[in-house]
């Protein structure tokens, strides 16, 4: 078994409206995000694959299209854009594509947070 990986950044503003407004993060702010698939499988005999880079490249070109210089709370299902929702939005998009997803990551590098959504332990 072998896992590839393919990472995006991508930069957007959110807010958190949690139990207080007087939270910082309860204002709008922004974040620059990495965001990290994992995918695994056993390499094709013809190809050499697990999977197509160019393929994994498109589908995280088009979240990247979804996410970057955006307001994330305004993207359907992401009205509340954790760390973990955004993973769980995320793997929610590459699923069906890609039935050998295994593990989602998005972090936010500044200040060294980041979520892991593991499909495939």
């Amino acid at each position: 078994m072998m896992r590839i990986a393919k990472s995006v950044t991508f930069d957007a503003a959110h807010f958190l409206s949690l139990d207080s407004d007087e939270r910082p993060y309860a204002r709008m702010h922004g974040h620059s995000f990495r965001l990290t698939v994992e995918l695994e499988g056993e390499p094709d005999p013809v190809t050499g694959w697990v999977e197509d880079f160019g393929d994994i490249n498109d589908a995280l070109s088009g979240i990247h299209e979804q996410l970057d210089h955006r307001l994330l709370n305004e993207i359907e299902g992401l009205s509340m854009p954790t760390l973990e929702n955004i993973c769980l939005w995320v793997a929610g998009k590459l699923q069906p594509r890609f039935a050998g997803l295994a593990r989602v990551v998005v972090e936010r590098p500044s200040n060294g947070e980041a979520c892991t959504y593991t499909i495939k332990p």
